[in-house]
């Protein structure tokens, strides 16, 4: 997904992103604020089933992974995210701008076509912190089949949900990394990597 050496397989704001000690970098500061939310895009498709690692370091603020989402103007996007912030309140969090959080930190989650819920609680939030370093690199993998998405930092599972709801569960779309409006703030991904999967055989190829 990423040469760790320039842009190249990536689309995103002219001059917002750059590669920095082999990471993709957003940075804003107080000469140059983020004043809206916009996102750097993989060029590489729009997966539907597949398992996604890569490592993400964060300096304030609040940023995260999309993910089966769709392109919006102006850089912005509209789908699933992988959250991550400085709070480690939406840390592990399933994020999707209709809903809000999706499956929260320690929760398993059904969601039925209805969109009515069914939750078991494996861990409480706050036993999970434990399991993210600050100001350091974590290890974020996605795990997207069918109507179930899985989220690990660490190699600790963070939550899970099968969502089956008819009106808003997304099922493919474009991958993309967030540069979140607000205070000043610095986020890095590297080492990303890709495993395509058939929903029916599992995996497929390699990226």
């Amino acid at each position: 997904m990423f040469n760790g050496e320039d842009l190249t397989g990536w689309s995103g704001q002219p001059g917002a992103w750059h590669v920095e000690d082999g990471a993709n970098t957003g940075e804003s500061t107080p000469e140059k604020p983020c004043v809206a939310s916009h996102y750097l895009y993989w060029t590489g498709g729009e997966p539907a089933n597949f398992i996604m690692r890569c490592q993400i370091k964060l300096s304030g603020g609040n940023s995260g992974i999309q993910f089966r989402s769709e392109k919006r103007p102006n850089f912005d996007t509209f789908g699933y995210q992988a959250d991550f912030d400085m709070a480690n309140q939406w840390t592990g969090c399933l994020f999707q701008h209709v809903r809000g959080a999706v499956v929260t930190r320690g929760t398993m989650a059904t969601v039925l076509p209805d969109g009515t819920r069914q939750e078991e609680q494996f861990a409480s939030m706050q036993s999970l912190v434990p399991f993210i370093k600050p100001n350091t690199f974590n290890d974020y993998e996605i795990e997207a089949v069918g109507s179930r998405v899985t989220l690990r930092l660490n190699g600790q599972l963070m939550c899970e949900v099968n969502d089956m709801d008819s009106e808003r569960a997304c099922r493919k779309g474009v991958i993309a990394l967030q540069m979140h409006q607000g205070d000043p703030m610095k986020v890095q991904f590297k080492n990303l990597g890709i495993k395509l999967l058939t929903e029916e055989s599992g995996p497929d190829t390699n990226e």
